[in-house]
């Protein structure tokens, strides 16, 4: 058993306003923790995700993400946070690479207006034919129509009202596990909005989640015949996501606001 003293800071990321967007922990590492740690840090900050990072010896952020629950494949909100925390206190500067196993490399640049942008793999969703029960019933408005990706299930509806308003049986909608379920429309003030829902992975209702919209940004690009889109997630936080798709690519933007910066003292 040892003591140590990990940086801890705590990050409202896709937003320029304190304690709106998505809470994110991120916490830098010089070499991995046991597995079992990180999850109990996770669990103990019990934010939507807590990410871990180590500079490997090509200067490549090797990056691992933790719901508080279990870890997670892919995460967009604390890679922002995480960016935001590398540029403004460890000394990097413009552009940053991290890497994990699930998305391979993602380009991270601070762009001149302030945003941070990440470029997220294409995950564009596929039509669903065959929908499964709990779906069909888990969402107390009935969708439009069904897609999905490896992440999770999109439900289509004709306008923000309904994402809204929309109420999730999260018991149904557990059992669709590993996936979980977006809901998503066109928007007046934005280009299109959206909720996630995932409750077995992680929680109820994510705030702001940035992985999904390497999904959404090439469905809604198609469907609304724009190459730039702004995204408004519509949680009670809420938080905007700016979007352009550039073929296999997807590129994902926003703003990070510092709530906390800190220390955790842990025996391991």
């Amino acid at each position: 058993m040892q003591l140590s003293q990990l940086p801890l800071y705590i990050v409202d990321a896709f937003t320029d306003t304190l304690f709106k967007g998505n809470q994110a922990a991120v916490v830098p590492l010089d070499c991995w923790l046991p597995e079992s740690v990180m999850q109990s840090i996770a669990s103990e900050n019990n934010l939507s995700e807590t990410a871990f990072f180590v500079k490997n010896d090509e200067s490549i952020f090797e990056i691992r993400w933790f719901s508080p629950l279990k870890e997670i494949d892919f995460c967009g909100h604390v890679t922002l946070a995480s960016a935001y925390v590398i540029f403004n206190h460890l000394g990097e500067k413009e552009t940053i690479s991290f890497w994990a196993k699930a998305v391979d490399t993602i380009e991270v640049h601070e762009c001149e207006n302030g945003l941070i942008e990440m470029s997220f793999p294409n995950r564009e969703p596929e039509l669903v034919t065959d929908v499964p029960e709990a779906l069909k019933t888990g969402l107390s408005i009935t969708p439009l129509e069904f897609y999905k990706n490896q992440q999770a299930y999109f439900a289509i509806y004709a306008n923000e009202d309904d994402v809204k308003n929309v109420v999730p049986n999260l018991e149904k909608l557990k059992t669709l596990a590993p996936l979980d379920v977006v809901v998503t429309a066109p928007s007046v003030a934005y280009d299109f909005t959206s909720r996630y829902f995932w409750p077995a992975n992680g929680g109820v209702e994510d705030p702001v989640t940035g992985s999904i919209h390497a999904g959404l940004a090439p469905f809604w690009v198609k469907r609304l015949g724009k190459e730039k889109l702004v995204a408004l997630q519509a949680s009670k936080r809420t938080g905007v996501l700016y979007c352009r798709v550039e073929k296999e690519r997807i590129f994902i933007s926003g703003n990070c606001v510092q709530y906390l910066q800190g220390s955790i003292s842990i025996d391991y």
